[in-house]
């Protein structure tokens, strides 16, 4: 009904709207409302959210979203002092006349806190055909499950039962007392995404592991040939069990196939020792005398000499150098050789 050239309202089926053009106000039942059109502006705005957030963490917001919105609902009509049957059986005509399609409340029960609640051709569904989603969206049933947790006085949650989406002739949410939240479903999602993420980073970090075990593994303590019968190997770092073993087995299988009368074993850039690595050293030169070559030791510190002595082994049998230089002329001259100017 038109009451002057600036403010207009109607009733509709019951539900009060009234414009006010001087003001720019449009109210629904007393309260500012805006109008969006659903296929277009509000499908952007909840393609957008979950084009921000991932399509799980959107189905979690919207369903949070609806929820509360719904407890505002239940609170507004509260504290009209109306009968909370009263409330109930109005809703649908208000929801209907708002345009969130047609609701019926199939059966509700104050005292069991239990409701049935079917919506045909919401708004929501409209979206979620626009979006050629296949499952029931989440804000209309998270909305019921705050307007009645509110009404009922204690949390409410939801089961959908049937969705238009998925090809029923309507949507059909049961709600029922639950200890289920909007805030725990959030806090399992965090801890959900925070173990992903670790487990993400784990499985990251075991494959960079990995890699450079690799890695470590073809440039560390290379094989060297000098010439035929003499190697050089470089121990560089520390030698826990594991790379002491890789060491000592690819040494061993590759001495035969050099046929080394004298391995040189340059100690120049081993760190950390400790009883551990001299054990490893003592075990080398055994392992390697077996295959019928001599171990000659280069690049001793001082430090390490009085390690060696200090440990009870008897390395002291072993020919051992300051320097690698040393340690090759020393090999030659056991087996006949010299280096000599070329002529």
């Amino acid at each position: 009904m038109e009451t002057n050239s600036s403010k207009y309202e109607i009733n509709v089926n019951g539900s009060l709207f009234d414009w006010d053009l001087d003001d720019a106000t449009f109210r629904f039942e007393n309260d500012d409302v805006v109008v969006f059109w659903v296929n277009t502006a509000f499908k952007t705005l909840l393609d957008s959210i979950e084009e921000i957030s991932g399509e799980k963490s959107a189905k979690l917001v919207l369903e949070t979203a609806g929820y509360r919105t719904g407890k505002i609902v239940s609170k507004f009509y509260l504290e009209s002092n109306r009968e909370k049957e009263d409330i109930i059986n109005h809703l649908p005509n208000i929801y209907l006349t708002a345009g969130w399609g047609k609701t019926d409340i199939v059966s509700f029960c104050l005292k069991e806190k239990k409701a049935v609640v079917r919506v045909n051709s919401g708004w929501e569904y409209k979206i979620n055909i626009t979006q050629k989603k296949q499952t029931e969206g989440t804000f209309l049933p998270g909305h019921w499950a705050g307007v009645l947790s509110g009404l009922f006085e204690t949390n409410i949650w939801y089961k959908v039962r049937q969705s238009q989406v998925q090809g029923d002739q309507y949507s059909e949410y049961e709600f029922f007392e639950s200890g289920i939240t909007p805030s725990q479903n959030i806090s399992a999602l965090i801890k959900e995404r925070t173990q992903s993420n670790q487990k993400e980073l784990e499985k990251e970090i075991a494959e960079q592991t990995r890699v450079l075990s690799e890695i470590i593994k073809e440039i560390s303590s290379p094989i060297i040939p000098v010439i035929d019968s003499i190697l050089v190997i470089p121990l560089v770092g520390r030698y826990e069990e594991l790379r002491a073993e890789e060491l000592l087995n690819r040494t061993l299988l590759n001495l035969p196939r050099y046929k080394a009368e004298y391995l040189i074993l340059d100690l120049t850039g081993l760190k950390g020792v400790d009883q551990y690595t001299l054990d490893f050293l003592k075990k080398f030169v055994k392992a390697a005398s077996l295959l019928g070559s001599n171990c000659i030791f280069v690049g001793i510190s001082p430090e390490l000499s009085l390690q060696i002595i200090m440990s009870g082994n008897k390395e002291t049998q072993i020919p051992c150098f300051s320097i690698l230089q040393q340690g090759i002329t020393h090999a030659l001259n056991q087996l006949g050789l010299e280096i000599s100017p070329k002529r």
